[in-house]
């Protein structure tokens, strides 16, 4: 089971460069508001896209989804351990969390 992270810790690490945050929703919600510096990579493309956006299997990743009833987050997180990466944590809360404590986003509806 894949280990969890914190709003706090995860905002520590995206303001010091310090992790890959995964976007687990991709396509138009990838486009309309994702965590800053976030990559879009959903569960359908994890063998074929993994090794091109995260090239570090012992880098800090952490994926993320909609909120607690979202299982992407989860299922991406579990694919990429299985891949071999070693450093994979979820973001349970989600974007959801993150905008409702006022932290920013990118995106077009931004």
């Amino acid at each position: 089971m894949t280990a969890t992270i914190s709003r706090h810790e995860l905002q520590k690490l995206i303001d010091t460069d310090a992790v890959t945050v995964v976007d687990a929703l991709g396509g138009s919600y990838y486009e309309r508001a994702h965590l800053p510096g976030a990559v879009p990579l959903v569960e359908a493309d994890l063998a074929v896209q993994a090794g091109a956006v995260l090239p570090d299997k012992t880098a800090a990743i952490v994926t993320y989804c909609s909120n607690t009833a979202c299982a992407n987050s989860g299922r991406v997180a579990a694919g990429l351990e299985k891949l071999g990466y070693t450093n994979v944590r979820k973001y349970a809360e989600g974007i959801q969390d993150w905008t409702e404590a006022g932290l920013p986003v990118e995106g077009s509806g931004v």
